[in-house]
């Protein structure tokens, strides 16, 4: 028996996570996950300033590498780099870029099987796919989707290119329950715009889980769109 080609899954990093620290943060995951998925990690196209970036980096860290820069997807302010999740945003700047990312690495390190986000990431993974389900010619549409710690994307921006019925393709949503940046009931949401969705949840916070529990549900999920 010929063995199972992996499958190929783009995996968009959180705001302010650079993409060799997505990397490192998806290493117990890309560990579980040898020989049935290969992870392909991608950051967002704006770099986020010393001031929102992570605790430790200040004036005297130095110019980083740019696969070590914090970058983020869109920003939630006109005026200033920021970002949340939780509130309404007063602009979602940065977005059409963020797409062109997304749509530029599909063409050029493609074919994928799926897509994965992170936080911010999962957010935009599922208009990715909305836009993909409403026939966006510069998004093929995934065979499924894995979304972690992931919420409805608010603002103008994606209210107005969204299609409001339910999202036909497979996902898995994994969340933590005392996820102190993106509350459960956000991703609990989310997975209501998808049809038979399945959620994975964990007693932990913000955070990719890949403990031997998480590890056979993404298996048992995966495994369905082996060849």
């Amino acid at each position: 028996m010929a063995a199972r080609r992996p499958l190929r899954v783009l995996c968009l990093a959180g705001f302010r996570q650079s993409e060799r620290g997505f990397r490192e943060k998806t290493g117990a995951l890309r560990k579980a996950l040898r020989g049935r998925a290969e992870l392909v990690c991608l950051s967002g196209p704006h770099p986020v300033p010393e001031a929102a970036a992570p605790e430790g980096a200040g004036p005297d860290s130095g110019p980083c590498a740019p696969e070590d820069q914090p970058r983020g997807w869109w920003f939630s302010e006109q005026e200033a780099d920021v970002f949340s999740a939780l509130e309404e945003p007063t602009a979602c700047r940065g977005l059409e870029a963020a797409l062109d990312t997304v749509a530029q690495a599909l063409n050029t390190l493609g074919p994928f099987d799926g897509l994965l986000g992170f936080s911010q990431g999962a957010a935009l993974a599922a208009f990715v796919c909305a836009l993909s389900q409403a026939g966006d010619p510069r998004f093929p549409l995934p065979r499924f989707t894995i979304l972690v710690s992931g919420f409805c994307p608010r603002g103008r921006g994606f209210k107005e290119s969204t299609p409001q019925s339910p999202l036909s393709l497979p996902s898995l949503h994994v969340f933590g329950d005392t996820d102190r940046v993106i509350p459960s009931q956000e991703s609990v949401q989310l997975a209501s715009h998808f049809l038979d969705a399945v959620t994975l949840t964990h007693s932990g916070g913000h955070f990719i889980p890949a403990a031997a529990a998480q590890r056979q549900a993404y298996l048992k999920f995966l495994d369905q769109f082996s060849e």
